[in-house]
């Protein structure tokens, strides 16, 4: 039955200073909330000024041409602190799907760090039973099984296929004269939604189904194999899979078995044998990894329009499945080869990237949090900084005092913010480089020959050079 889900919908998009997750800045954030049906109820745009810390890559602001955000008055905090009230506010009351394009892997990483860094709850997306979809991994299932209903456009006229959300709405009729300007973005994703929504309705839902650990769980349990698409290098992939384990010590990674292989050459390889196999990780192999709290380019294989998408009938198929599902012994191999993995994640150098790898705040700390957000006084934020168990929150709390109060700052926060603005404009890292930066500046604007490049590349420049001190 359709339409049966309760939840609001949030699409949102950013736009950035770069493309460095640890080290860009969203400069503006568009949301507009939908219901179900994809009515629009609500929206908001916002935007903010860089921190004096970060550096504005020329090539994202030739495509945000965001370059307002230089002389506005509202400041990252504010800004942050203003998105995370409305999106608790519009799912406060019915959970919320929070809708990207491509997000997981870069804007819904960039939210949780920058919320995280200004002292606010980074998990809004995903907590509190909300959960989120990532559109481009639904158009990958799309663009695999159902390219007769969705047309895909092609990139530079074929042969392969581009997954691009503006070429996308523009091979739907969709206006896209405003791309890469966040709002806009999010207009286009409920506009293309709206077309798999109309044309493949089941399967628009069965996506929305997905968006939560629960409902994911709820279709790698069921009895029938699951149709798997990816689009890899502009070309389209096609997997029938059934769920084989999951690693207990990471409840978000599952494998799936690829039904394209005869179980019965599979399910007898000893432990090690399944170890090698999971710890290679190759595309070809017929144990495939995933995560549970990310959309999954997955859907019922009884949605599937065509049954010649494989070269194995369904049947067959679901013979296969039924053999790994029943195998008990097969799936407790999998997933201790799953748990048995090494792997590898260097520490991170600097707290912007330590938001996974150094633990949940304390309630002490979560407290503190919320004390820090309600004050206006800069005595009382000065004392809260100071009480923070945990230095990485007392370090943001010090950036968070230094960006929104000019003076009567103690000299020790004062000179750990210097000495911070001071390595990012005047010493070369991850961060970037100033010197650098203006250089490739330069060269562009020697390049270009569009009078509004030239103008955008003109003010970014003027921005950074008035970073150094």
């Amino acid at each position: 039955m359709l339409n049966k889900l309760p939840n609001n919908l949030v699409f949102y998009d950013t736009e950035t200073t770069g493309i460095h997750k640890d080290f860009s800045q969203i400069i503006q954030c568009g949301s507009i909330l939908t219901d179900n049906l994809l009515n629009i109820k609500d929206q908001q745009n916002i935007s903010s000024a860089p921190l004096p810390w970060i550096i504005p890559q020329p090539k994202a602001m030739l495509t945000n041409k965001k370059i307002n955000s230089f002389k506005s008055n509202v400041s990252h905090y504010q800004m942050m602190k203003d998105i995370q009230h409305q999106w608790k506010n519009w799912s406060a009351d019915v959970p919320a799907i929070f809708i990207t394009y491509n997000g997981h892997k870069f804007d819904e990483e960039l939210i949780r760090r920058q919320f995280w860094c200004n002292l606010l709850e980074p998990y809004v997306t995903n907590t509190n039973q909300n959960g989120r979809l990532d559109v481009m991994l639904m158009i990958h299932n799309i663009a695999s099984f159902f390219s007769d209903e969705i047309s895909i456009p092609l990139f530079e006229e074929g042969p392969t296929l581009s997954i691009k959300l503006e070429h996308l709405a523009d091979e739907h009729g969709i206006d896209v004269t405003d791309a890469h300007d966040a709002i806009s973005d999010c207009k286009f994703m409920i506009g293309l939604c709206k077309v798999i929504k109309e044309k493949i309705p089941e399967v628009f839902e069965s996506f929305l189904n997905i968006s939560t650990k629960q409902g994911i769980k709820n279709l790698i349990y069921s009895n029938e194999f699951l149709a798997l698409g990816e689009v890899f290098r502009r070309h389209s992939f096609k997997y029938p899979v059934v769920f084989c384990g999951a690693d207990n010590s990471r409840p978000n990674d599952i494998c799936f078995f690829d039904l394209s292989f005869d179980p019965e050459e599979i399910i007898n390889l000893d432990l090690s044998e399944i170890n090698s196999m999971i710890q290679s990780g190759g595309r070809d192999l017929p144990i495939k990894k995933y995560k549970i709290n990310k959309t999954i380019p997955v859907c019922p294989s009884s949605l599937l329009s065509k049954t010649d998408h494989f070269d194995i009938d369904h049947k067959e198929l679901q013979r296969r499945a039924d053999i790994i599902s029943s195998n008990k012994d097969f799936q407790t191999k999998v997933s201790q080869a799953m748990q048995d993995r090494m792997i590898d994640f260097p520490e991170p150098s600097h707290i912007e990237g330590t938001i996974y790898s150094g633990g949940f705040p304390s309630y002490k700390d979560k407290d503190l949090m919320l004390e820090f957000h309600q004050s206006d006084n800069l005595e009382h934020l000065v004392k809260i900084s100071r009480n923070f168990e945990d230095e990485r929150f007392r370090l943001f709390a010090e950036r968070i005092i230094c960006t929104q109060f000019d003076g009567d700052i103690p000299d020790d926060i004062k000179k750990r913010y210097d000495d911070l603005i001071h390595e990012r404009t005047s010493t070369e890292g991850g961060w970037g480089s100033v010197a650098k930066t203006l250089q490739e500046i330069d060269k562009l604007i020697d390049e270009k020959e569009n009078k509004e490049d030239k103008k955008i590349l003109a003010a970014t420049r003027e921005h950074i050079s008035s970073m150094i001190k």
